[in-house]
């Protein structure tokens, strides 16, 4: 059976990478979570001072680039690679709101995309391949076999958020979360760079009333039908 290319764009906290694993996972194939490789960059930011909620000192991100690795590892305890940054493990790191705060501005500087476009293309060259985030059916790989854009209620994407964050016991309130999944929501859609877009031939998902296996197997059959 011939190997594929899925594509999955959408807005934040529309579980495109709790699909994207599912799939990988159940055709055996690579599965990249491009929104960890922003997230990563931007904790690189922070950590060195480069950006805070009021701050932002581009041209020396900009400059940094050439010595910030990344890679993807894969943790059989928990059945999905893991980001690394300069050989450490900052899986749990960047998955804070502090960084949610600052990686839509990060990932509007032009320099930030094309560097990790380029990693991201290399990634899919031998196709066999998940990759999710908010341009991969537009600019990573315009010619994916299968492209989804994923969609859900604005309070829905709140709710998930939040969860998620209780869940690993950072203390957050749902206004809080809501503002920031708005915020991003907006800077994606308006950035000139590289905007969040459904491709024209994507087949769009809301997955406000759908559970995760509901989703899946809607996802899996259209899988099927491509391959």
């Amino acid at each position: 059976m011939k190997k594929i290319t899925i594509a999955i764009d959408g807005f934040s906290s529309t579980g495109k990478s709790t699909l994207a694993k599912q799939l990988a996972n159940h055709l055996g194939y690579v599965y990249v979570d491009t929104g960890a490789m922003y997230r990563a960059i931007t904790f690189f930011a922070m950590q060195n001072g480069y950006i805070t909620s009021d701050y932002f000192d581009k041209e020396t991100l900009i400059n940094s680039l050439p010595f910030i690795k990344l890679q993807f590892k894969f943790n059989p305890n928990v059945g999905f690679a893991e980001m690394y940054l300069n050989g450490e493990n900052v899986e749990n790191q960047i998955r804070t709101m502090e960084v949610s705060g600052n990686v839509s501005r990060v990932a509007e500087v032009s320099e930030v995309r094309a560097k990790l476009v380029e990693q991201q293309q290399d990634f899919g060259k031998e196709k066999g391949i998940v990759m999710d985030g908010r341009d991969i059916g537009t600019v990573v790989f315009p010619n994916a076999e299968l492209k989804i854009f994923m969609n859900a209620s604005m309070e829905t994407k709140a709710q998930r958020r939040f969860d998620e964050l209780m869940t690993k016991g950072q203390e957050v309130t749902f206004d809080e979360v809501l503002k920031n999944v708005q915020e991003r929501d907006y800077i994606d859609t308006h950035r000139k760079d590289s905007p969040l877009l459904k491709a024209t031939d994507a087949i769009e998902i809301d997955n406000s009333n759908l559970n995760r296996e509901e989703q899946f197997q809607i996802v899996l059959d259209l899988v099927n039908q491509k391959m």
